[in-house]
């Protein structure tokens, strides 16, 4: 009895090609699966949990690298996250044990560092905020940019946002240095400073009316 072989099975030249073509496929095939496998399988690079949500009015997003979640009450929020809100939206977050920030509608906001308990740094890109980080809270510093400037924190409540016509900066508690066009401006309670465009150097301290204070917490309640 004779043995067949792959010369024998595939006799004619273009036989054999063909074959070849058919095997080499297969096993492209075949690799290219498990390099999906594998990869699929790798571990992402875990978040960093930076709080939560305490109170949700309206719409609000986390994005992150392209992808969007909707908040809900309770749901995490984590560091590199831009939070968005909607229209006629208020949002509450829950930063550790001791810092609550209440967010405005139409806020953009990044949160770029954040060390639970102990300070971090945030991007407001737009919209109005308020940043409350309680009197016997462990000493920690916060930063704040935002396209009109950066906002150096220390143990304090205060406002930040659009407010009659500028963005307008409020302490209710504690200090905070508004640096912008190279001059800084400290705040402590009671008074705040104008930044009319980007690009603009903060205005003198000043106290600000009830009326002016009073809109601009609503703005965030």
């Amino acid at each position: 009895m004779k043995t067949s072989t792959a010369a024998q099975v595939f006799d004619h030249p273009a036989e054999r090609a063909h074959a070849a073509v058919r095997i080499f496929t297969a096993s492209s095939l075949l690799v290219a699966t498990a390099i999906i496998m594998t990869l699929s399988a790798a571990p992402t690079r875990a978040q960093t949990p930076a709080g939560d949500v305490a109170a949700i009015k309206g719409e609000a997003l986390a994005v992150i690298a392209e992808k969007r979640r909707t908040l809900a009450q309770g749901a995490a929020v984590f560091v590199d996250e831009v939070i968005t809100t909607g229209a006629t939206s208020r949002l509450t977050l829950n930063l550790g044990r001791n810092t609550t920030i209440k967010l405005g509608e139409g806020v953009r906001m990044r949160i770029d560092r954040h060390m639970v308990n102990a300070g971090g740094a945030f991007d407001l890109q737009n919209g109005a905020v308020l940043f409350d980080r309680g009197a016997g809270a462990p000493k920690g510093d916060t930063a704040l940019r935002s396209p009109y400037g950066l906002l150096a924190v220390r143990g304090t409540k205060f406002f930040a946002g659009p407010s009659n016509g500028v963005f307008g900066v409020f302490v209710v508690r504690g200090r905070v240095d508004v640096t912008g066009a190279g001059k800084t401006v400290r705040l402590t309670a009671g008074l705040g400073t104008n930044i009319a465009k980007p690009g603009d150097a903060p205005t003198k301290a000043a106290a600000w009316k009830a009326p002016r204070v009073k809109a601009a917490l609503q703005s965030v309640e």
